[in-house]
């Protein structure tokens, strides 16, 4: 009998300990609940209780919280303190170890966040390499059979890499075109291009850019075109639902361009022979660049480069593009793009425009 009501003496003081020391949210309707703070944005707080999971609370309805673990707290003049909090008459007080005890009204609160939602946001800021990833790939095809006989397929892949100071961009594309009339197997357009790019913030509205850029069209007789170019670009806007960069800077270029098709005995595909010429140059590099969050479901993206010789100001090339995407779902959504590659001295034959159009499925991903 006594090792029983020793055990029980055991239990109830365990389940009296845990409740003493869980924090505590008293609501203006006089509910009380008990679990561990997780965090806030100033408008909810999430609770995390044993019976219910996480609950969702009105930060508006909360009367009173009382913690006994540390939580990060952001207030709108900019401050942060780390202490115990409790709250009455609509005020909060941080029981820090270093400044002693900060007080503030409850309405300045713009973030709470316990030790492991603080230590989960500091490493999403300086995530490593391999993690913190972020894009979405684009597939669009068609295929039209009667009085035209085409097939086009345009793929498209993009991600970024975005910490608090720096920004690691990579991106592909490749539009193809096929029209088996007049000419079987015929190729109308065949563009490839791809990328990457570094910037680094200098401070909260310059940064500084590097990166490289290839390009290969037959339309243009384009067989390769690298460039490698450095600058700065200023935010002009930097919102949650807006950016918009302006960019300047130098890059060196090296193009090859063929002279289109030769009349060698016919082949599928036709065979193309580069025996063309070769463009070395150093040109600037002036760019604009915009994001922006449509309602909650479409972003637009737009983007203008352009890129004049230094060496003979009357070259240039320049490259636009419009797109959307539009959420489905989580995962998937549609896009639309438009884009419009100009050169001013392609090959005699070549085009100068070369516009494109696509359409097709997006799949978006976090890493």
């Amino acid at each position: 009998m006594l090792r029983k009501l020793e055990w029980f003496t055991l239990i109830a003081f365990f389940g009296l300990s845990s409740a003493l020391f869980a924090d505590q949210v008293t609501l203006k309707n006089g509910d009380r609940l008990t679990g561990t703070v997780v965090k806030s944005d100033g408008k909810t707080l999430v609770l995390h209780t044993d019976a219910a999971g996480d609950v969702t609370l009105q930060f508006a309805a909360i009367q009173e919280i009382k913690t006994d673990q540390e939580l990060h707290v952001s207030l709108k003049d900019g401050k942060t303190a780390v202490g115990p909090v409790t709250t009455a008459d609509g005020k909060i007080e941080i029981a820090t170890k270093a400044s002693g005890t900060v007080e503030a009204p409850k309405d300045d609160v713009t973030l709470i966040r316990n030790d492991a939602e603080q230590q989960a946001y500091d490493k999403s800021l300086h995530p490593g390499l391999r993690h913190g990833w972020n894009g979405g790939a684009n597939v669009g095809f068609s295929v039209a059979r009667g009085n035209s006989q085409t097939e086009n397929l345009a793929v498209a892949f993009n991600a970024v890499h975005p910490t608090l100071n720096d920004k690691i961009t990579l991106y592909a594309s490749s539009i193809y075109s096929k029209n088996d009339l007049p000419a079987p197997g015929s190729v109308g357009a065949n563009l490839v291009q791809g990328g990457l790019r570094y910037d680094r913030n200098i401070n909260p509205r310059l940064f500084a850019f590097t990166g490289a850029d290839f390009m290969a069209n037959a339309l243009q007789f384009l067989d390769l075109r690298a460039s490698y170019g450095a600058g700065f670009g200023y935010h002009a806007i930097k919102s949650e639902a807006t950016t918009l960069n302006f960019l300047g800077g130098l890059n060196f270029t090296h193009e090859t361009y063929s002279n289109g098709p030769v009349n060698l005995p016919i082949t599928v595909p036709p065979t193309f022979v580069s025996y063309g010429h070769t463009n070395k140059f150093v040109a600037l590099t002036l760019g604009e660049e915009l994001n922006h969050k449509l309602g909650k479901s479409t972003v637009v993206t737009q983007n203008l480069y352009f890129y004049p010789d230094l060496q003979d100001t009357s070259q240039y090339r320049g490259i636009f593009n419009l797109g959307t995407v539009t959420k489905i779902s989580k995962r998937f959504g549609w896009q639309n793009q438009f884009g419009d590659v100009y050169v001013s001295n392609p090959p005699v034959g070549a085009k100068k425009n070369d516009l494109v159009i696509t359409t097709g499925l997006n799949f978006s991903f976090t890493h």
